[in-house]
Order: C-alpha cells, then sequence, then structure tokens
C-alpha cells in the first residue's frame, strides 16, 4: 500500500537520532528536522473541519450511532421510556 506506513514503538526523537545522530547542529527543532526526514508531513484540510462545532457534532455523531449499534435505540428513544 503506498499511504500505509509501519508504526513504529520508538519516538519521533528516536527515529530522528537514527537516521541523523547530530541533528541539532544543523537544525532548530526536532519537527524541523523530522520534516526534512520524511518522518512526518503536514497535511491539507479543509478550513470548515477546523470549527470545533464541527468536530464536536462529529463526535455527537458517532456516540449517538455507537450507542444504537450496541443497545438498537437511539438516546432519545432511550429517555422516553
Amino acid at each position: 500500500m503506498r499511504g500505509a506506513r509501519k508504526i513504529d514503538a520508538t519516538s519521533l526523537r528516536e527515529q530522528v537520532e537514527q537516521l541523523l545522530p547530530s541533528w541539532m547542529q544543523w537544525y532548530p527543532s526536532l519537527f524541523d528536522a523530522a520534516s526534512d526526514l520524511g518522518l512526518i508531513r503536514a497535511r491539507v484540510c479543509p478550513p470548515g473541519s477546523l470549527l470545533l462545532s464541527r468536530r464536536h457534532a462529529d463526535v455527537q455523531r458517532a456516540a449517538e450511532e455507537a450507542h444504537r449499534e450496541k443497545w438498537g435505540v437511539g438516546p432519545e428513544e432511550a429517555r422516553e421510556e
């Protein structure tokens, strides 16, 4: 798979130090070194996904769906009984 990466138990600092032991001489921060080494990468996302209200609504929806899957009723239906 192209997008899949092996999840490693080592920390970001350990990974950078493995690849470039003297990174502190060349980079002002760990994140700059990790970025140049390809260990981390920024992702572009739509501005609307940054709104907290939208994130909270998505979390609420997921919680309601999990509740329906487990109990077979929605939270509103459970309260009415």
